[in-house]
């Protein structure tokens, strides 16, 4: 397994040694965080480390750090139409969000289906400035409150996403601004000040910390989400349960660590896929790739080979030592053509074949080389067939 060419970063990472240091530690932490005894204040300060760190990742208030069990269970948290900003409650009354967003967006909030408003992208996945305009304007005329929300990067395709420019024109209209930054932070500048949203879901499996933390990080701290979970008023009440500690002690290493390489892991991991790309697409014609010429992650490839079913180039690259996806590896064992591409109006016959190539902390030079050596093993089997 040591041979294996992992290129599915944008699934899951490895978890960073300074994660694994940082959770294994925490496993001798035996508090609760909630109670009052020295052990469970060692546990709390654990805690406290992580959120000061998870957000400083997102240049966000860790007292508006709030943990969950991953990047889903965030983006259920923000999504509801019932909020309070200290006393005072605030109820919204539509949710505003793109097509291209992930299923936990689409399908994860709280809202009624009549209250939804899906709005277009563009050929390059990116949202339509103009529908946003067009919505915001409508409901604030109908008197209604809007919760836009918007990925920050496509989990997909690496499609970056207006953000910014679309948190300055809900907040005209006095919506709320949510983004989806999951697959985002720790690979991009994610910074809450410069992209002025009210909201952020960050996870920490994406960037090399263990599975089963996250958070929904609030630019407001008394900006206060109806809790998805009542419990025991963990998490400022805001989120009950006991906390996964040692999982937002990995959490928090993570973010440390990958705040404090980003601009140098930008150019590095861009840099590889450059030069895979440019292998692939030198060698392999026949090979397209997807939103090639708009901003996106530095890590992140969309590849197709029209003609050949993407779960097939999948398990033909896996049995080569080469791991990559079909779309999002949270809607693995789908047949169907991914609703990302359809809502860019990419052809099915191209969608169906698309899979995705995404680099990451571990990845290197020799990653990218033998990579390239499983397409060259696999692709000619791959070319005869569709010519069949």
């Amino acid at each position: 397994m040591n041979e294996r060419i992992y290129l599915d970063h944008n699934a899951t990472a490895p978890v960073r040694p300074e994660a694994r240091s940082a959770l294994m530690e925490a496993l001798d932490t035996t508090g609760n965080g909630s109670s009052v005894h020295g052990e469970g204040r060692a546990a709390r300060a654990v805690m406290d480390l992580a959120r000061a760190r998870v957000g400083a990742l997102v240049e966000g208030d860790a007292g508006g750090v709030v943990f969950t069990s991953g990047g889903t269970e965030a983006n259920a948290l923000a999504l509801t139409p019932d909020y309070r900003r200290g006393e005072e409650p605030i109820a919204l009354d539509v949710l505003i969000t793109s097509a291209v967003e992930h299923p936990a967006v689409l399908r994860g909030h709280r809202f009624s289906a009549e209250r939804v408003e899906v709005l277009p992208v563009d050929a390059r996945g990116r949202l339509r400035l103009e529908a946003l305009d067009e919505a915001l304007a409508r409901h604030h005329a109908a008197g209604h409150r809007a919760l836009v929300s918007l990925m920050l990067a496509n989990n997909e395709t690496g499609v970056i996403q207006p953000v910014a420019e679309a948190a300055q024109r809900a907040h005209a209209h006095g919506a709320l601004m949510h983004t989806d930054a999951v697959q985002a932070a720790g690979r991009m500048p994610a910074s809450m000040v410069a992209l002025g949203v009210d909201l952020m879901s960050v996870s920490a499996h994406k960037i090399g910390g263990a599975p089963g933390a996250g958070a929904l990080v609030i630019a407001d701290p008394d900006l206060r989400p109806a809790p998805l979970l009542a419990g025991g008023g963990q998490e400022r009440g805001r989120r009950g349960g006991t906390e996964n500690v040692p999982a937002i002690a990995a959490f928090g290493a993570a973010a440390m660590s990958a705040r404090d390489s980003l601009e140098s892991e930008q150019i590095r991991i861009a840099a590889l896929r450059a030069r895979l790309e440019s292998a692939l697409r030198c060698e392999f014609p026949e090979l397209v790739l997807l939103v090639g010429d708009v901003d996106r992650l530095p890590n992140t490839s969309c590849l197709s080979l029209p003609g050949v079913p993407a779960e097939t180039m999948v398990i033909a690259l896996d049995l080569a030592g080469l791991a990559v996806s079909a779309g999002s590896a949270c809607s693995s064992g789908k047949v169907a053509a991914s609703h990302v591409l359809a809502a860019m109006g990419v052809p099915e016959r191209i969608a169906r074949s698309a899979f995705r190539l995404s680099f990451g902390w571990s990845s290197g030079e020799e990653d990218a080389h033998r990579a390239l050596g499983a397409f060259r093993r696999v692709m000619p089997g791959l070319l005869r067939r569709r010519a069949a």
